[in-house]
């Protein structure tokens, strides 16, 4: 199959990276080594599946284009004999750990931005979760997710919360519009995102994960309200809450976690 015949379909949000440089940085911030499980999502036309390939790691790679599974097997036909890169059409969106038998596994995408919020809930609330995630968004998205409450330039929000709940966001490098074939409008940034080992790193995660998430979805029901009456409005007794004064978005993760032992 010609390379050059195969259209970005807007429908599905593609926009294929080709920027050599960027390709290298996503490879050495996940630390990729002779015997890692990668998952893929969104392959595309292969740009890093060849280099993830290069490092010796085996690669599951989940495509929902049935033009471009076509594409990587003619690409990547000995890898695929030799078992290296095993290659599934389907919805990353649909993606089950457990069904694939995953056992310790990275995460690296170049995934549309319309699913970003979904997909790393996804992973992330996975039975067996990644031991990392590397993913490329919005450099706004990314801005957000690092974020540092009232102390950094950005707010929190409650997609920047879920995610320091299971591992600790980096912010690696912008990486311009131009980086992608057919440009995106905006630019994007690559995140890092390195799981937390539930036996040695955030515990709260094991007994706490249903409490943080209904007391932050609380926090966050009127932006415009402090805490405290965003709680009290909530139903939680104002004695419970009295000096929560700031507003949601200032919050550090580890206030998040702290009120959540006090009020429950």
């Amino acid at each position: 199959m010609n390379y050059c015949m195969i259209k970005a379909k807007k429908s599905l949000g593609q926009n294929f990276l080709h920027a050599k440089g960027v390709l290298n940085k996503i490879i050495s911030c996940s630390n990729l080594a002779m015997g890692n499980v990668v998952l893929e999502v969104g392959p595309g036309k292969g740009a890093l599946t060849e280099q993830i390939l290069q490092t010796g790691a085996q690669v599951i790679a989940i495509e929902k284009d049935a033009r471009l599974i076509e594409f990587l097997n003619e690409k990547f036909e000995d890898q695929i004999k030799n078992k290296q890169l095993i290659l599934l059409e389907g919805d990353a969106l649909e993606f089950d750990a457990k069904k694939l038998k995953l056992k310790k596994y990275k995460v690296l995408a170049n995934i549309p931005y319309y699913i970003t919020g979904a997909l790393l809930r996804i992973f992330f609330e996975q039975a067996i979760k990644p031991t990392s995630v590397t993913v490329l968004v919005q450099k706004e998205v990314a801005d957000r997710i690092v974020a540092k409450g009232k102390n950094g330039k950005n707010k929190e929000s409650l997609l920047s919360l879920a995610i320091k709940f299971y591992g600790m966001p980096q912010k690696i490098m912008n990486v311009s519009k131009n980086s992608f074939n057919p440009a995106p409008k905006v630019d994007s940034a690559v995140l890092f995102i390195e799981t937390f080992d539930t036996k040695v790193g955030l515990s709260a995660e094991l007994k706490n994960k249903a409490k943080f998430f209904d007391l932050i979805h609380r926090g966050f029901a009127h932006k415009r309200k402090v805490l405290r009456k965003n709680l009290i409005d909530s139903g939680l007794p104002s004695d419970l809450v009295d000096g929560a004064f700031a507003g949601a978005e200032d919050l550090h993760i580890n206030d998040w976690l702290s009120l959540v032992e006090k009020l429950y």
